[in-house]
């Protein structure tokens, strides 16, 4: 098999991302693929080169390997020819582990299971994301919501295998099905994964033309999420088993639904308790009287009493958030602001003017007289 670089034969940058590399890939793939090519040698040995360089290129640890050494970093034979024949071979046995990380074997317990001994290694699918808005409303009185989300999943065509339908894997020639090979770097003989396969032990000669012998393909699925009531911004929800398929028959992933609160036009939120604005007009402000407010759960009556100054706030209990782990229901904070009126015409004007007169003492303004004498203080202290 020719020994281009990898980069080249991909048609792509040494600084190429994972997604670019898989998107060569499957470009070339299918452009070279013998179903699309009968009785054509060079597009077969093409398709065979292809192949090879994004088994190197797709794996991190091969590829840095490959980035460093050359051809002679994931070829064995040629590593065994730059050990120079000098009769020495070390076999560090179970420091192997140690050695890999080195040259860009596999590590993790994943990644070892099914372990050198022979058969198929399995890896566990990828956990996802899933960034979910809820309206106030939403949270506080829980929901179930429909989402649709990306994700890889079990090819059905060769239901996982990698195969062409009729045909299956076979022991992998290079190490035998151990899954692992052992690579010479001078004087040191050291055990890492076998590039062929994989760490897998079997090769497929005839890839499934679905997914191109991965065993998963890029699909969508529906999932419904039930939302518990009380929920917050950034809390998450777990949905065992709803992430990306697992590799080798390994276990699927998780899917974490992340919370996130919209703003609400009227409430805000601070932990169990609901907080609120309530303008009212300086008659009510003054001589008191009712009105209604909102709930989330309906409207209440709020009593105002008398001379109620702006930014008073009322507390009205159990109208907030139950905690989503059990506990009391929060209550509802309303804050109170007076407003003043505008637009006035000339004989609202003419009627203010007539109360203002009778403003004649501190007993009706006490915050005002009392800040006057406050300024006029400040000021005869100036002036000594």
């Amino acid at each position: 098999m020719s020994k281009r670089d990898y980069y080249q034969v991909l048609s792509v940058q040494k600084n190429a991302t994972d997604e670019e590399i898989k998107k060569a890939y499957r470009r070339l793939a299918m452009k070279y693929h013998p179903d699309r090519n009968p009785d054509d040698k060079t597009a077969e040995e093409a398709f065979k080169e292809v192949k090879e360089a994004y088994e190197i290129l797709s794996d991190a640890q091969k590829r840095a390997a490959y980035d460093q050494f050359g051809h002679a970093g994931v070829d064995p034979n040629l590593g065994a020819r730059a050990g120079g024949g000098a009769g020495f071979g070390f076999d560090f046995g179970d420091f192997g582990d140690i050695f890999e990380t080195v040259f860009g074997g596999s590590t993790g317990a994943g990644a070892r299971r099914g372990g050198a001994g022979g058969g198929s290694r399995m890896y566990r699918g990828s956990d996802l994301r899933y960034d979910l808005s809820l309206s106030l409303e939403e949270a506080v009185g829980g929901t179930e919501v429909k989402i649709r989300i990306p994700t890889q999943v079990i090819c059905k065509n060769c239901n996982g295998s990698g195969a062409r339908p009729g045909t299956n894997a076979v022991t992998c020639q290079r190490c035998g099905g151990s899954g692992q090979i052992r690579m010479a770097q001078g004087f040191f003989s050291v055990q890492q994964t076998c590039p062929s396969c994989r760490g897998t032990g079997r090769t497929i000669p005839d890839p499934c033309p679905n997914c191109y012998g991965m065993g998963r393909i890029q699909d969508h699925k529906t999932l419904s999420v039930k939302v518990p009531a009380g929920v917050d911004t950034g809390d998450r929800i777990r949905l065992a088993g709803e992430g990306e398929a697992g590799l080798n028959g390994g276990p699927t992933g998780d899917l974490y639904v992340q919370i996130n609160v919209r703003e609400h036009p009227i409430f805000t939120r601070e932990d169990n308790n609901l907080s609120c604005e309530v303008p009212i007009n300086m008659v009510t402000a003054a001589l008191g009287g009712e009105l209604e407010v909102p709930t989330l759960d309906g409207r209440v009556v709020l009593k105002i009493p008398p001379e109620t100054q702006t930014g008073k706030v009322f507390r009205i209990r159990g109208r907030g958030v139950r905690p989503v782990r059990g506990g009391s229901v929060g209550d509802l904070m309303c804050r109170v602001l007076v407003e003043t009126p505008v637009s006035l015409t000339a004989k609202q004007k003419e009627i203010l003017r007539e109360f203002e007169k009778t403003l004649y003492n501190n007993t009706h303004t006490p915050k005002e007289s009392s800040w006057l004498d406050s300024v006029k203080s400040f000021f005869e202290g100036i002036s000594k």
